[in-house]
């Protein structure tokens, strides 16, 4: 077999993308059933299961809640609901130990009544009344859904509500009776990508082929979405076309004609009551003003949409800064910073001249998410965690202290264990961060390395029961490479390896292995590594570029064929991130990296387990399969394992996930550790 064929349609494993084709799952179920007989023979496989079962089903475990109104609201899967539950509670009961919790949705029970495979994907409520919610329901975790109008109140769906069939739709609220839709309305209503091309208002009662047509993209957009903006005083009605992954416009919907918001086609748009927000990619030469990537800037909405460009600069980035997220109360602004991957919070407040403070009660470990805020209210909710401390979520009004809400067990034993942050040298010279968790002092040990390098995904300090559990407790070290592709230093961090210049991001991963054998944390042999979805790319490059760096690899949800992956599923919508195939330039250096290009016989590769899930309708599972099929009938070891449920995440309840995972360490273990095969991990301690 030559490798000229590959990718064209001489592919001789092309039949395996078939996604549900029979002679594709038996292929699946011959190699899921190899896996399974190998790797679960071991005390320690029964136990790692055991384990992350028992933390993923947790009673303990913090419930997170959104506010709607006087409610939050949960979604909680444990042993007695895989499928979930959906409930909500008071404030004043969620302060209590044992909160009293009113279910409006049970899944599992919904799946046996209606013989479905629902997976929760979650609710689009109307506000100001939260009476009526557009939930959506996966068949299998996929990305696909069916929508389904719910009561909140009776706690029921609303009999002859809007009903849209399976597909990856779009859907917001208008007011009572009508919705903005993007859907599989029928041939050219989705974009090559596979979403909603079109955005259509649909009244309650009417059929679904007499919604109105307010805005059209093109076939080679990524997506078009319409909402309206329901707080009071401020109804807006706004249509955001994706025409690339990266770029945008954004137009207002003033009668039937739209209106363009005229930011950069690269910039992303925030607006709430009378500010307009603008965060840019790229810099912005406007009003006789020269603004940086990175920034975030503000305006009056109405000012800006006569011709006003007199912008207020509320964040600019330096090198060891960006800006990571934001979230509005009513009257002030939180800014969530990044200072070499480590957080710090801001509030600005418009009112006093975009004043600005620090926000009081943010720990200094790890990291702080904002994972909720009331746009109508004075609330936010802040989520603080690190590599070694489970999770604390607090609630806070702005100018009051903030009071500690709920706080997470302590998983595992992380007494001994230190996080420590390096910085490797890459290839051209950049210094690339990356933080290593392990024991105090301790010599080379059995290393789990992973990365991400992509669409501006930072990765930051984080509690993971299943690493700590399977991995730290056992006593090897978990290192987390934050390389270029990802935000953590502003959007030029992922800028400067687009495209042409994507093999800048497996050179710093690389660089970062290679420092941690350099400083004696690990050895090569004791070195593993392990990422999913554009991580699982990263791990097929690796396998087949650095080979010699590694002791065993774990690909995950990958994109592997780089030369066809833009026909495949979402592909298309990632083009701007890798480059186009079908342009031979691009194709040049796509083929270049593409691991199933690039897969050879004879070649040393370390040991690899590949995984994936039938039912992930984003990233195609062709992609795993194709690759163990050739490096199979080259003669190279593989693993594999596909889970027929779960979607993108590759798990659809926490059974799925804790066999998953513990396929995966039991693999990891045995290759970088093998006189460790018989171990058991210790029984569950807490700090």
């Amino acid at each position: 077999m030559s490798d000229a064929t590959i990718g064209t349609d001489g592919d001789p494993y092309r039949w395996l993308e078939d996604v549900t084709g029979e002679q594709a799952l038996d292929w699946v179920r011959e190699r899921d059933a190899e896996t399974v007989a190998e790797l679960t023979d071991t005390p320690r496989f029964a136990q790692l299961k055991a384990e992350i079962r028992d933390a993923l089903d947790a009673d303990d475990r913090i419930p997170y809640v959104n506010r709607r109104g006087e409610y939050l609201y949960n979604f909680w899967q444990d042993a007695a609901h895989p499928r979930g539950l959906w409930r909500r509670t008071t404030l004043a009961e969620y302060r209590t130990p044992q909160p009293a919790w009113e279910v409006l949705l049970d899944v599992d029970a919904l799946a046996e009544r209606e013989a479905e495979n629902w997976v929760w994907k979650g609710a689009v409520v109307l506000r100001p009344g939260y009476r009526r919610g557009l939930l959506q329901l996966s068949r299998g975790g996929a990305d696909a859904v069916v929508v389904r109008e719910f009561d909140l109140v009776d706690k029921e769906f609303v009999a002859d509500g809007f009903v849209v069939p399976e597909a990856k739709t779009r859907v917001r609220w208008i007011d009572i009776d009508t919705i903005y839709l993007g859907t599989d309305f029928g041939p050219d209503s989705l974009t090559t990508s596979g979403y909603p091309r079109i955005v259509k208002r649909w009244r309650r009662g009417s059929p679904l082929a007499e919604a109105v047509t307010v805005f059209e993209g093109k076939l080679s957009d990524v997506s078009v979405v319409g909402y309206r903006d329901l707080t009071e005083g401020f109804e807006r009605n706004i249509i955001t076309r994706s025409v690339t992954f990266f770029t945008s416009e954004f137009y207002l919907l003033t009668g039937e004609e739209p209106r363009r918001i005229e930011v950069p086609e690269d910039a992303e748009i925030d607006v709430h009551r009378e500010w307009l927000l603008i965060q840019t990619r790229s810099r912005w030469l406007v009003g006789g003003h020269d603004y940086p990537a990175g920034a975030l800037l503000g305006v009056r909405f109405d000012e800006f949409m006569a011709g006003g460009r007199d912008l207020v600069v509320l964040f600019e980035p330096d090198p060891h800064t960006s800006l990571d997220a934001f979230a509005w109360t009513r009257d002030h602004l939180i800014l969530n910073l990044l200072t070499d991957v480590k957080s710090r919070l801001e509030v600005l407040t418009p009112a006093q001249g975009w004043s600005r403070a620090p926000l009081p009660g943010v720990p200094e470990f790890g990291s702080t998410d904002i994972i909720g805020s009331d746009e109508d209210g004075t609330e936010y909710l802040l989520d603080s965690s690190g590599y070694t401390e489970p999770s604390t979520l607090r609630r806070g009004e702005v100018g009051e202290p903030a009071e500690i809400l709920k706080q997470a067990p302590a998983m595992f034993d992380a007494d001994g264990l230190e996080v420590r942050q390096f910085f490797a040298t890459s290839k051209d010279g950049t210094r690339i961060p990356y933080f290593v968790v392990g024991e105090r002092g301790s010599s080379a040990r059995p290393t789990l390395l992973t990365g991400y390098g992509g669409f501006e995904v930072s990765l930051k300090p984080g509690y993971s029961a299943t690493v700590g559990r399977g991995w730290l407790a056992l006593g090897g070290n978990y290192v987390v490479a934050n390389i270029r592709g990802g935000g953590e230093y502003g959007p030029e961090w992922h800028t400067s390896v687009l495209k042409g210049n994507r093999l800048r991001v497996y050179e710093d991963f690389a660089a970062v292995a290679e420092d941690l054998v350099a400083r004696g944390i690990t050895t090569v042999s004791q070195l593993g590594t392990i990422g999913g979805s554009n991580g699982g790319l990263l791990m097929g490059v690796m396998l087949t570029r650095y080979p010699e760096l590694f002791g065993a690899i774990v690909c995950q949800v990958p994109l592997l064929d780089m030369l066809r992956y833009h026909q495949l599923l979402a592909g298309a919508s990632w083009m701007a991130e890798y480059g186009d195939p079908d342009i031979e330039a691009e194709r040049s250096y796509l083929r270049s990296y593409s691991p199933y290009h690039n897969v050879h016989k004879g070649f040393p590769y370390p040991p690899i387990l590949f995984t994936t899930s039938t039912r992930d309708d984003r990233v195609h599972p062709g992609h795993a399969r194709k690759m163990v099929a050739r490096m199979r009938d080259l003669g190279h070891p593989v693993r594999y394992y596909e889970n027929t449920e779960g979607g993108h995440a590759a798990g659809a309840d926490n059974e799925q996930r804790a066999l998953t995972w513990a396929l995966v360490l039991e693999f990891l273990w045995r290759q970088l550790a093998p006189e460790s095969a018989q171990e058991t991990t210790p029984a569950r301690e807490t700090a």
